[in-house]
């Protein structure tokens, strides 16, 4: 499936009533989620205990 037809998917799942705002913020989320899958797939990922590391060292 291409992304043009993977975009037109979530948009004609979403409610007739669907702001502009929601359908872009539901397009973003489900571009996010498989990007986050593609990098789990591709070993990409770090620890709970790493991050939780980069969290302390962002907020000194």
């Amino acid at each position: 499936m291409t992304t043009k037809e993977k975009m037109k998917e979530i948009i004609e799942a979403q409610p007739e009533d669907a702001t502009y705002e929601e359908i872009v913020r539901e397009l973003a989320f489900t571009g996010m989620v498989e990007r986050g899958l593609k990098d789990a797939r591709q070993g990409c990922t770090i620890s709970n205990e790493e991050m939780g590391k980069r969290i302390r060292l962002w907020q000194k």
